[in-house]
């Protein structure tokens, strides 16, 4: 963030890939890497969404960085001593000059870091779960969803690149506009998107297909953040998800289902933006709201038939080590 300019998430990403062949020199390897997601941000929600999923916390630990950051990175300040306990380092930013010195980039999650050497591999947000679905296969649980099924790729990749832009960005596009036109322009363009979507997903229970994709995930992200930040916040307010009643019931549908909600932290969501964006909210302050409670009420999605894991299964319980705090979330 810097004072009195739009907001944009450095789109120049460090791009090397962990693949089963190690073409790139980071071969696929459990117990190797660390991934670095803070629960605030939506791009790195989405690779902890995949990551259980996929089964795949044996293979891949994960560091968390408090909700709050300043210009100079995500610290680690909920862990003991504000340091990441394998990594060692307070500041995210330390693991991305381990690998470049002079790395002038965006300091973001999810980044996934060597733990053997201690720098980031990659950051590249739109590439790290597709990876962790297809060059992670030999670490996956068993019952393991197939989260980007072949027949379904160019649809699922069609529907990724209109919520990407419309509706993904299309919230920051919104919140950050430095004029009436530029916000007119985004909020339109969010709010045809969303439209779509509501039209989309009024006879079908998810996405693409039958089951659940890399799509979902994706939306679902924004979605969650869409009252508790979105509406009010960053000026996104012709409805609020609670009024859409398509999405609304596609989103309890999913915060319901072991991944997805169990990940989600929502105190830890309204500071990030409440706090950190100090150029829209001055004061700091975080708001009490909005009610929680109906995200754990009834959806009535599964009329619409469909297969959540396909032929797999749902995982198992979180882990102990990275439950979300129970005063942070309706599903206690």
């Amino acid at each position: 963030m810097t004072e009195g300019k739009e907001s944009a998430r450095d789109s120049e990403y460090i791009a090397t890939r962990i693949t089963a062949d190690g073409a790139e020199g980071f071969p696929v390897e459990s117990g190797r890497y660390r991934l670095i997601a803070a629960r605030a941000c939506p791009w790195a929600n989405r690779a902890l969404i995949v990551r259980r999923l996929l089964g795949l916390e044996d293979a891949i630990s994960v560091g968390m960085p408090g909700p709050t950051h300043d210009s100079r990175s995500w610290t680690f300040d909920l862990d003991p001593g504000g340091r990441d306990p394998v990594l060692g380092i307070h500041r995210l930013r330390e693991a991305y000059f381990r690998r470049d010195p002079n790395h002038a980039r965006g300091i973001t999650v999810p980044a996934i870091v060597d733990t053997t050497t201690g720098a980031v591999v990659t950051n590249d947000f739109a590439q790290i779960t597709p990876d962790l679905s297809t060059e992670w296969r030999a670490h996956h649980r068993a019952g393991a969803p197939d989260l980007l099924p072949a027949e379904h790729r160019q649809e699922i990749d069609e529907v990724n690149r209109r919520v990407f832009t419309d509706v993904n960005k299309g919230v920051y596009a919104c919140g950050f506009a430095e004029t009436q036109a530029a916000y007119d322009e985004a909020h339109e363009r969010l709010w045809s998107a969303l439209d779509w979507l509501e039209d989309r997903l009024r006879d079908r229970r998810y996405l693409v297909g039958e089951t659940i994709t890399e799509a979902d995930v994706r939306l679902f992200t924004t979605l969650v953040r869409f009252d508790v930040v979105y509406h009010g916040h960053f000026k996104c307010n012709r409805h609020k998800l609670t009024e859409m009643p398509a999405l609304w019931a596609y989103a309890r549908d999913l915060f319901q289902t072991p991944g997805f909600g169990d990940t989600v932290d929502f105190e830890q969501i309204k500071r990030h933006y409440y706090v950190v964006h100090s150029g829209i909210n001055p004061t700091g302050i975080v708001p009490g709201g909005p009610d929680l409670s109906g995200w754990t009420s009834p959806h009535g999605r599964q009329s619409l038939g469909g297969r959540p894991f396909g032929d797999g299964t749902p995982p198992g319980p979180v882990r102990e080590d990275e439950r979300v705090d129970p005063a942070h979330t309706p599903l206690g």
